[in-house]
């Protein structure tokens, strides 16, 4: 149940009221940012919650018990506020927005009436709409482990245990040229093997990318240095002469664990699991049943 406070109570009770909506972003970095709907900057909660952004909200869906419910919010873009490169670098994904009904004549009268997350960005010319989903949305996200024969933790993180800080599993380069949205040619990353960097990530320290991290697909030797391929487009080009690392890739197999990185105890995967065919095959006539393990 919400809990209002008593003067906000008292003014939600007149027949007209000063009443406007605030939202208080929070990105995954820590930066906090205030926007409100109203035509000046209002403060409260140690935030200043600023009007030249001109954002609007929508209606909010409501959903019984744990069903997800949703909100919009559309605006335009503002170098001072939410600019079109920051967002689609994705540096507002998975950012907590706290929406807040407050008088805006008394600021400190004010309610917390949700907290959601980022979603969905649309944008079309100067100006950009975002789905704000409910904390339950996380629920329908799966959660839990797979048996499977590969390994299913993340390389580097502490279920894997690999140590990606230094070389050869991290190295600094610079961009030498772009050829497109998903070719690289980069330099300094030295003479490593076919497949080494394939399935890690790139991330970069300068220029309008900085901070911004995208995933390796393959590489090639090229005369200027190393051609990366990436999975996908990035947002924005980088430009020659970026700063980046790149880590190496890990294909989730137990041969790779074990011959690349030597860390066959930390192996997250079942690789003696025997599959399905294996699994439904194995009772037949030549067979014999003598209680020993069907295992290969």
């Amino acid at each position: 149940m919400r809990d209002i406070p008593e003067d906000l109570s008292a003014h939600l009770a007149r027949t007209a009221t000063t009443l406007c909506h605030a939202w208080r972003l929070t990105r995954t970095d820590g930066m906090v940012m205030g926007f409100t709907e109203h035509d000046h900057d209002l403060e409260f909660d140690w935030t200043v919650f600023a009007a030249a952004t001109g954002l609007r909200g929508s209606e909010v869906e409501s959903g019984l018990g744990l069903e997800a419910d949703a909100a919009d919010v559309a605006g335009a873009f503002s170098d001072t506020a939410i600019n079109a490169d920051d967002l689609a670098l994705g540096r507002y994904d998975g950012a907590r927005v706290e929406t807040f009904l407050v008088n805006w004549q008394s600021p400190s009268q004010h309610v917390l009436l949700s907290t959601r997350e980022l979603g969905e960005v649309t944008s079309a010319g100067p100006a950009f709409r975002v789905e704000m989903r409910s904390l339950a949305a996380r629920l329908d996200q799966p959660a839990g482990r797979l048996y499977g024969r590969r390994c299913d933790a993340d390389l580097g993180d502490g279920r894997c245990g690999v140590d990606l800080a230094a070389a050869p599993y991290r190295l600094s380069g610079l961009v030498v040229e772009v050829v497109d949205e998903v070719t690289l040619i980069v330099s300094g990353l030295g003479d490593r093997p076919p497949g080494w960097f394939s399935g890690g990530r790139l991330h970069f320290h300068s220029g309008l990318l900085n901070g911004v991290a995208a995933d390796i697909a393959g590489q090639d030797p090229d005369p200027a240095g190393t051609r990366i391929l990436l999975w996908a487009p990035l947002a924005r080009k980088p430009q020659p002469g970026d700063a980046l690392e790149a880590t190496a890739g890990c294909d989730k197999a137990f041969e790779t664990c074990s011959g690349k990185f030597a860390n066959t105890l930390n192996f997250q995967g079942f690789p003696h699991l025997p599959g399905s065919d294996f699994a439904y095959g194995y009772a037949d006539s030549d067979t014999v049943h003598d209680g020993r393990p069907i295992v290969p």
